[in-house]
């Protein structure tokens, strides 16, 4: 078995923006690339030259994005968590990834590809569960008034 092959592997279909919107993600993350493309050729459903697949890396994580027709549309039923190190962060991936998209609450957006992402501080599993129902409980209410996270108001909300 090739070690080097990712496990799983997210795999997006888009109606024909694959290229775009993987150059897009690579613009955003700083740890990003392009791995490898195939294009579609003569007699295909697609005019040849066309991109059919690119793989690319995005923090350490591989995607597959397919230019496969508009049979299929992204829905919020699957989103990607972004961990996140600090406000800066979040700020800055927050602004970049909504872009053109919709910004939504308790640090959820929508890109402008109708990929749904979730942009969080790293600490988000500590405030919630660290076993004192009440401080998880002023977490969640601090996290339902919210469209972009806030570390120190999550934080605040922890310690009461």
């Amino acid at each position: 078995m090739d070690k080097s092959i990712q496990k799983i592997t997210p795999f997006l279909w888009f109606d024909n923006q694959a290229e775009e919107a993987m150059n897009f993600y690579i613009s955003i993350f700083n740890n990003a690339k392009v791995l490898k493309t195939s294009y579609y050729s003569e007699g295909s459903p697609a005019p040849a030259g066309t991109l059919m697949t690119a793989s690319f890396l995005l923090e350490g994580q591989e995607f597959v994005a397919l230019n496969g027709g508009p049979q299929f549309t992204f829905t919020p039923a699957v989103s990607f968590v972004v961990n996140c190190h600090n406000q800066g962060e979040i700020d800055t991936l927050w602004e970049r990834l909504s872009e053109g998209g919709q910004q939504q609450k308790c640090g959820w957006l929508q890109d402008k590809y109708g990929v749904s992402w979730q942009i969080v501080p790293s600490i988000m599993g500590e405030l919630m569960g660290s076993g004192d129902s009440q401080k998880s409980h002023r977490v969640m209410m601090a996290l339902l008034q919210m469209d972009k996270l806030d570390i120190k108001t999550l934080q605040d909300a922890y310690n009461g």
